[in-house]
């Protein structure tokens, strides 16, 4: 059964009511205080208070304060007045029972309306935090383009800039060899108008001897005598020039030999240089070289893309271009180029020994960074049969041999 609390104390004004409600050190928990406009309840096992209140009140700015033993209540009226009492004594008890149940039922309500409000406030902030991190993130994809932009028009400057700074050169060097060439043209002709104006002067002596006139049947003048002719070099005797070329050595049999297969390589590949190597091409590899020089790979691996489309049978390119992909670790690209230079350096002849080499250390490298070392070994070994003097080749296929022993020594 619980115990009635009769002892409390109130006063009031116009617009609100001050009540006192004593607790014997009891602690009040807010959850056990109930208010509606005409109802009020405290329960605190075993005590229990409860009030139907004379005049409906503000339930939503009245306020509890709870300390010391005592909880004090400010009822906020609805209209200001005086009231007679604190609780409605002249109501029976079916009213009151309304009373309670009805201020019972607001409370759920509300407590159901706060819940919700609660709940969309939620999603509203989840809303504006959604937003706020795609705005976020549009900013930083924005700066991200904007860095990709600012950085590609510098290097289109650069690259204007160097063509610029190419063409000026080029122009400055016409220049110098027209004015050179001019000179040599000019000096040219007035050693050959010197030459001319000593032939045709003729000394003092002559002269007078042409001018004294004959005696016979007429005289001659100046002007039908016959000069003397001018006196030019004999020309030159023929000769023949006999050029000889060191015979090529051949260790296997002449049946057997590969020499069309040399001769067609060596033509093969003299063309393939004469194609590149114009001016403009020479520009072209000194500034890739310079790009790989300044540790830009990845301009240089898209200028040999470019290099590859205009000749694709010079292994050249797909050798320097393996060497950007190591760079750049794109291991089997530089695999796949790798490879791809040694199937046109073929038939292998002493002419493309050095880059032979070349292909198959750094396929055999891409290979080891893979961690695929009996492959690299291979490779490595393959390059050691065409150039076996070569140390650092030898020292690094003995490492690959014990990573291999090591790797089998573990499983």
């Amino acid at each position: 059964m619980p115990v009635w609390l009769r002892e409390y104390s109130w006063r009031q004004t116009g617009s609100a009511v001050y009540l006192s409600l004593p607790l014997r050190g009891v602690r009040v928990p807010p959850a056990n205080i109930c208010c509606a406009d005409q109802y009020l309840k405290v329960s605190i096992p075993p005590f229990l208070f409860e009030a139907i209140l004379y005049a409906p009140i503000d339930d939503t700015n009245s306020t509890a304060k709870i300390g010391n033993g005592i909880i004090f209540f400010t009822l906020y009226k609805k209209e200001v007045a005086m009231w007679d009492s604190l609780t409605l004594a002249t109501a029976n008890k079916e009213k009151l029972q309304y009373l309670r149940e009805n201020a019972v039922l607001k409370a759920h309500e509300k407590a159901k309306e706060e819940t919700k409000a609660k709940k969309v406030t939620k999603q509203e902030h989840k809303k504006y935090a959604l937003e706020a991190t795609m705005k976020l993130e549009e900013a930083e994809r924005k700066r991200i383009e904007d860095l990709k932009e600012k950085e590609r028009q510098k290097v289109t400057k650069e690259l204007a800039l160097w063509k610029k700074q190419q063409k000026d050169a080029e122009k400055q060097k016409r220049v110098q060899k027209e004015g050179e060439l001019h000179q040599e043209v000019e000096q040219l002709k007035e050693k050959k108008k010197e030459k001319i104006n000593k032939t045709r002067i003729p000394n003092e002596e002559t002269s007078e001897t042409r001018l004294k006139p004959t005696k016979g049947h007429g005289s001659y003048s100046m002007f039908s005598e016959n000069l003397k002719e001018e006196q030019l070099p004999a020309p030159r005797s023929a000769a023949t020039i006999k050029i000889n070329f060191t015979s090529r050595v051949f260790p296997t049999a002449l049946r057997e030999s590969r020499i069309a297969e040399e001769e067609e390589v060596r033509l093969a590949l003299c063309f393939s240089m004469v194609l590149l190597l114009s001016s403009k091409a020479v520009n072209y590899l000194a500034f890739i070289h310079k790009m790989f020089a300044m540790g830009n790979y990845l301009a240089a691996v898209n200028a040999y893309n470019l290099a590859v489309r205009l000749n694709n049978k010079l292994p050249l390119l797909y050798l320097n271009r393996a060497a950007c992909h190591l760079k750049l670790r794109n291991l089997h690209k530089a695999i796949e180029d790798s490879s791809k230079a040694l199937d046109l350096l073929t038939p292998p002849v002493p002419h493309n020994e050095h880059a032979r080499v070349k292909a198959y250390v750094r396929r055999g490298t891409a290979f080891c960074q893979l961690e695929l070392y009996t492959e690299g070994l291979q490779d490595y070994e393959a390059a050691l049969k065409i150039d076996p003097k070569n140390k650092t080749i030898e020292q690094d296929a003995e490492k690959i041999r014990h990573l291999i022993r090591g790797t089998i020594q573990d499983s």
